[in-house]
């Protein structure tokens, strides 16, 4: 219940309506650690399958057997509770074991995908995270001097051994949007992945498509919500055309045929701005839930079920035990109908950053005793029927291909190019562009030196060069005379 004294400022009809707007249901998740509601499955149906992949799949008994057996493997090896343990594979048997394994030993997985990541970003990752053991394959082709290495694939056949009694940790896994890394806990996932509407209606039998890149955390939800409520994951190519549920970003779901996925009765789209035709289309086919919400709130805040041509696509209402506020600058209220800076409170909002900072953290007037709210940067207000409408963005964080990351980052990145002495990013059209001056700066020098830094999705799609950097009158570029630049221009076409 939001406390009375933080909305003074509101007349009692605009109080009573952010009141019943603003707080998802009061629920309690029936598990306080997500592996332990994966564990739950495991005796209740130990024969039920719990991985699909290429031809073979792995009973929930057998899951948990392996991922027994490797926790006590990290555990001889010198993990200890509170550890982060690297989890660096590609999609896989092996990558389901792994983060299961890490749970039960008591630490943290930190999930990068080996296929697309550069190796400066897994050594950043390492560094920031403090890795000393990481989970590959013996496939898996890691950069020298890296950490110790553990083969999932290659576990001994060891039927009787014993485990070692480990502690639990509070942090299940680091989810790195950039170059930042966002400790997830178990409670705000159990929250989410175990409570309706985040639990999606999977139960046993239900059958759930993994199709993103297991460093988003996003994948956490196909992934650990599969297993958490009894699912069976489906990790070959083309698993949508099986599956029953769905949980993608809009730009991976446009790329999808509704036609070959008629088994599907729940999609579930976040991440970046999901174009209305996209949910009508499916909308019709399934039930469609639009979600909101970044890194540090735990995946999701807020779900709309959307229903086809029934009205804007929003972003929904609250899940439970989660709170979201529309405020103004001096971080009071505002009426219904009125446009603000989202802020999320309650269950789901992470203790703050890998570095121990919390830069988008203030305590939460609304709930008060000792609680945080999260600073979203996005715009949105109210609805007169308690739906919260999104508005774009504020400041300078973006969404690109589903991920959070600062333009500065970028442009951090472009003025380490040899040449270039100012730079500029900005999204157009759903695309990453960058700027550099002087002209003589070599475009495809700029983009090597981004994609040596940071994630795949950080590398611009079109860099121009320009004389230089048009700015304002107060000395700041101008963002509207860099799209002037673009006129006539197309980004090039990646291979």
């Amino acid at each position: 219940m939001f406390l009375e004294t933080a909305l003074w400022a509101l007349s009692p009809a605009d109080r009573a309506r952010v009141q019943e707007f603003g707080a998802g249901p009061l629920r309690t998740p029936p598990s306080d650690h997500v592996h332990h509601a994966f564990e739950a499955h495991a005796a209740r149906q130990p024969g039920a399958v719990a991985v699909e992949h290429l031809g073979q799949s792995l009973t929930y008994a057998e899951l948990d057997a392996r991922a027994g057996l490797l926790a006590e493997l990290l555990v001889r090896d010198g993990v200890r509770p509170g550890d982060h343990v690297g989890l660096f594979l590609t999609r896989s048997t092996a990558m389901v074991v792994g983060a299961l394994a890490v749970l039960k030993a008591g630490a943290s997985y930190v999930p990068q995908d080996v296929g697309t990541t550069p190796e400066d970003q897994l050594r950043h990752v390492v560094r920031a995270a403090r890795i000393d053991v990481v989970l590959t394959t013996s496939a898996g082709a890691l950069p020298d001097d890296l950490a110790s290495v553990i083969a999932v694939d290659a576990l001994p056949d060891a039927p009787g051994f014993c485990r070692t009694i480990t502690a639990e940790s509070d942090t299940a896994a680091v989810v790195f949007t950039g170059t930042t890394g966002v400790p997830i806990s178990h409670a705000g996932l159990c929250n989410l992945l175990l409570t309706s509407p985040g639990s999606l209606g999977i139960t046993p039998g239900t059958r759930v498509a993994q199709l993103l890149d297991i460093a988003s955390d996003l994948a956490m939800w196909e992934v650990l919500g599969t297993l958490a409520n009894g699912g069976t994951l489906v990790l070959d190519d083309g698993a949508e055309r099986t599956a029953d549920v769905l949980v993608t970003t809009p730009g991976v779901l446009a790329s999808l045929d509704p036609e070959a996925c008629r088994r599907v009765r729940t999609v579930v789209v976040a991440g970046e701005r999901c174009p209305q035709a996209l949910a009508d289309t499916w909308a019709r086919r399934a039930a469609f839930l639009h979600a909101w919400g970044p890194t540090e709130v735990t995946i999701a805040a807020t779900v709309h079920r959307y229903e086809p041509d029934a009205g804007p696509l929003t972003i929904g209402r609250p899940v439970p035990n989660t709170t979201a506020y529309v405020l103004d600058d001096d971080l009071e209220p505002l009426p219904v109908g009125e446009v603000g800076e989202i802020w999320v409170g309650g269950a789901g909002v992470t203790a703050g950053r890998l570095d121990g900072t919390t830069p988008h953290h203030r305590p939460d007037p609304f709930l008060g005793g000792g609680r945080a709210m999260f600073r979203t940067r996005d715009l949105g207000r109210w609805t007169a029927d308690g739906l919260l409408e999104r508005h774009g963005r504020s400041g300078d964080q973006v969404e690109v291909l589903g991920y959070r990351f600062e333009l500065d980052t970028v442009t951090a990145a472009l003025e380490d190019t040899a040449d270039c002495e100012r730079a500029a990013t900005l999204v157009h059209d759903g695309r990453l562009v960058g700027f550099i001056s002087p002209r003589t700066a070599a475009p495809d020098q700029a983009r090597r030196a981004v994609s040596r830094r940071l994630p795949h999705y950080c590398v611009p799609t079109l860099i121009v060069p320009l004389d230089a950097l048009p700015t304002t009158e107060r000395g700041k570029v101008d963002r509207r005379a860099l799209l002037s630049c673009l006129d006539g221009r197309r980004p090039a076409v990646r291979t």
